[in-house]
Formats: structure tokens, C-alpha cells, sequence
């Protein structure tokens, strides 16, 4: 197994013990911020295009947290200002 292979599979394995939860943003500019606070934080947090599931247009992107971090990212967002949308959607198979 090749090094870019472990550090993709390490990256998926934090997300299968927990519910994976999609935080949405008006803008991209909102979710990259977004992503720095909760990385700043040291809550694990992926950016992925916004799930069909959740809008019919596909634009744009959106935050991938656990469950078990959830309320601690919406805590930090909304003292940070970051504008959200949708707060913690639970979209199966991502």
C-alpha cells in the first residue's frame, strides 16, 4: 500500500465510527473560513461539493463533520460569524 493510499484510507476511517453530519454555507468564501476556523480548532472537518441530496444545483461547498463534533463546530461558527445554511444535515453515503 502506497503512502497517498494509507493517508486516504487514515482520512475516511475518522468518519466511520461517528455519523457523518454536512454543515452548508451561501458561499464559498464562508465555507473555506469555516474550514480554517474548525482545523484552527482541531476539529477534523473535510470540504466536499454540496451533496444533491441538499440542492438541486450541486454548486458550491460544504463542511463534513462527525456527529460527536457537531455542536462544538456550530459553537465556533457562530461565534465566528460564519454565515451557514443548512446546520448539520445527516446525508447517507457520502
Amino acid at each position: 500500500m502506497d503512502a497517498a493510499h494509507r493517508k486516504i484510507t487514515k482520512k475516511e476511517d475518522r468518519f466511520l465510527a461517528d455519523e457523518i453530519r454536512i454543515i452548508t454555507f451561501p458561499s464559498v468564501w464562508h465555507a473555506f473560513r469555516a474550514e480554517k476556523i474548525l482545523k484552527a480548532a482541531g476539529l477534523p472537518c473535510d470540504l466536499i461539493p454540496v451533496p444533491r441530496e441538499l440542492s438541486s444545483s450541486c454548486q458550491g461547498l460544504a463542511a463534513k463533520v462527525t456527529d460527536s463534533v457537531l455542536n462544538k463546530a456550530l459553537e465556533l461558527l457562530d461565534a465566528q460569524q460564519v454565515l451557514m445554511e443548512k446546520r448539520g444535515v445527516n446525508v447517507s453515503k457520502l
